[in-house]
């Protein structure tokens, strides 16, 4: 059996990184875009939702078509559109136009945020899948944690048109690094027909299979408890516990970065107990934990120990979310990029809502992100509870070949 690349990984989630960085660098520049542009307060918030309506409907579109035509070719495709794309924003002259280019380079990005986890299911199982999962997270997890300050550090020598060419560099490296290393790892056989009612019938078929669904919602469940800390947080800690923003970007990177760290140690846990094993026990943690904080926002303990806890819950996410996309993805080889599409989507959608509701419910206390994080638990153990107990050994269909290309890519 071929061993995978160790460059691997590396490759797929500098490609996974186009998306964060894409929607958190120019967080920053909004106040400065509205004044260049003439445009009303707030008015750059469209350009965040066109963003986001982009990556919506682009995974389901790039999912089709990674399982047509191969994982390669609409992933070229997707970054050379992204770079188009980001390159119109910073020639864009009013927030309408450059909507229309965020949403065009949000179509394009959303292959990056696709075949990454199609092509993992492609070349890996059980253990390497989690392992390679786990990488992944790595490098994906630090994109959103750098992206807002090295925004930030654009605008101090550079206008906000700055941050979207820097955006393009980036899609131009991205769209290098996979036309040079990465072959397609999908073989012709496995190719899946892309008629339109063959394709609604295939995401109909992937959503009504049981261990599909009830991992992906437990990721979207621990995403939505994820969103509801990352849109609470800055209440939380700035108005209620009185941090500075100093401390407070201290405290989010510190919890950030126990979130990767466990990511990294997953595998222990996955070799000692298996992959469903891993995921009954860490989601139980999660419950607990989440039960914990919930009471210590209520009773309004020091900020240092809810500090802790939270700390604690972001830790076991760092476990759960590699696991659980490896057990949703482990019977769709062939539908691997549609099945990474629908579980993006449905992750996407379910986790975004909890950063809504909590600026909803913000009342200056940690009760709001904190109950919100504890329905995300619930929620999840419940799916963790419906989810059928497989075996996870078993090698996927077209493995070799696929490994054959990359070593031969090299």
């Amino acid at each position: 059996m071929l061993p995978i690349p160790a460059w691997l990984p590396v490759l797929l989630g500098f490609l996974q990184a186009v998306g964060p960085l894409s929607t958190d660098m120019y967080l920053p520049a909004f106040p400065a875009m509205e004044a260049s542009l003439h445009a009303q307060p707030g008015s750059a918030q469209i350009t965040l939702g066109s963003w986001i309506l982009g990556i919506s409907a682009g995974q389901l579109i790039q999912g089709a078509l990674a399982d047509r035509f191969g994982r390669r070719s609409p992933l070229l495709v997707g970054t050379l559109i992204y770079t188009i794309g980001s390159i119109a924003c910073a020639l864009s002259g009013s927030i309408g136009i450059m909507s229309v280019w965020r949403f065009v380079a949000a179509t394009g990005a959303s292959a990056s945020m696709v075949i990454p986890r199609a092509v993992v299911r492609d070349i890996a199982h059980g253990h390497d899948q989690a392992r390679l999962m786990s990488r992944l997270i790595l490098i994906l997890g630090a994109a959103p944690i750098l992206a807002p300050t090295l925004g930030g550090l654009v605008l101090q020598w550079s206008s906000w048109r700055g941050i979207f060419w820097i955006n393009a560099g980036y899609g131009l490296l991205a769209l290098l690094a996979a036309a040079l290393k990465l072959p397609d790892t999908l073989p012709v056989a496995d190719r899946m027909p892309l008629h339109p009612i063959t394709m609604l019938h295939r995401y109909a078929h992937i959503f009504a299979e049981r261990s599909f669904l009830t991992h992906a919602l437990m990721m979207s469940f621990y995403t939505f408890a994820l969103f509801a800390y990352l849109g609470g947080s800055p209440t939380v800690f700035i108005d209620h516990y009185h941090f500075s923003p100093t401390q407070y970007a201290l405290a989010f990177g510190g919890i950030a970065a126990v979130y990767i760290v466990a990511s990294q140690l997953n595998m222990k846990l996955v070799r000692r107990w298996d992959i469903d094993g891993t995921l009954s026990r860490v989601s139980s943690c999660y419950l607990i934990l989440a039960a914990i904080m919930l009471l210590f926002a209520i009773i309004d303990v020091p900020a240092w120990a809810f500090m802790i806890v939270l700390a604690m819950t972001h830790c076991i996410n760092g476990f759960l979310s590699p696991t659980a996309t490896v057990g949703a993805l482990r019977h769709h080889a062939a539908r691997a990029g549609s099945a990474s599409a629908l579980m993006g989507t449905l992750q996407f959608f379910v986790g975004a809502s909890g950063g809504f509701i909590v600026g909803w419910l913000t009342n200056g206390t940690a009760v709001p992100m904190a109950g919100l994080m504890a329905c995300g638990a619930v929620a999840a153990k419940i799916a963790d509870l419906c989810r059928p107990r497989e075996d996870h050994g078993t090698v996927p269909p077209g493995r070799e070949k696929a490994l054959t290309a990359l070593e031969t890519s090299v």
